[in-house]
């Protein structure tokens, strides 16, 4: 079981959370998370579970995100928004998401997952291509296809180049990740 609290309950505490842009996206994200996790042949439901709490944290202040997941390195300090998935692993343990891969991939959904993780892989590829962002139509197609695995190494690259490319640092998980999925 990878709650003790029901969906529906989720749903409605995570609606109360954010804005209802925000809502919209963690919508998109839940929903296509399933889709691209049933196509690659993992379990859907987990991935909507992690997809619907991804971004439960993501509106908090800085203040409110450095709280609950001091930084562990030079990003986290730097960038505090990037514990966004940290504080909604932390969110989701309180309110009683016991389930480690759904986890996982909440927290990693920023930073990146172990490949042996094929729920993170589908919510990363969700919260990386769902149609409202406008990008990576390429990566959601090839996920939806069923290579969840070739899907996830060309968000992380996207995720690497994009970085790279504003001048922004990497967080060391982030290129973890890569290395894992280039590998």
């Amino acid at each position: 079981m990878p709650s003790t609290v029901s969906i529906e309950t989720l749903t409605e505490r995570v609606r109360e959370r954010v804005s209802p842009e925000r809502w919209a996206h963690i919508q998109r994200v839940a929903e296509l998370a399933r889709a691209v996790a049933e196509a690659a042949g993992a379990d859907g439901e987990r991935a909507y579970l992690a997809g619907l709490m991804h971004d439960v944290a993501r509106e908090l202040s800085e203040e409110e995100l450095l709280a609950l997941c001091p930084p562990q390195n030079e990003v986290e300090a730097a960038h505090p928004r990037a514990l966004h998935g940290c504080a909604g692993r932390k969110i989701a343990e309180a309110w009683g998401v016991t389930d480690p891969e759904v986890l996982e991939a909440i927290e990693g959904h920023v930073w990146g997952v172990n490949p042996d993780n094929r729920v993170g892989m589908a919510v990363y590829v969700a919260d990386t291509s769902e149609p409202g962002r406008g990008v990576n139509d390429d990566v959601r197609e090839r996920a939806l296809a069923g290579d969840l695995e070739g899907a996830y190494a060309m968000a992380i690259e996207r995720k690497v180049d994009y970085l790279r490319a504003k001048g922004i640092p990497i967080h060391p998980r982030t290129l973890k990740a890569y290395a894992r999925a280039h590998a």
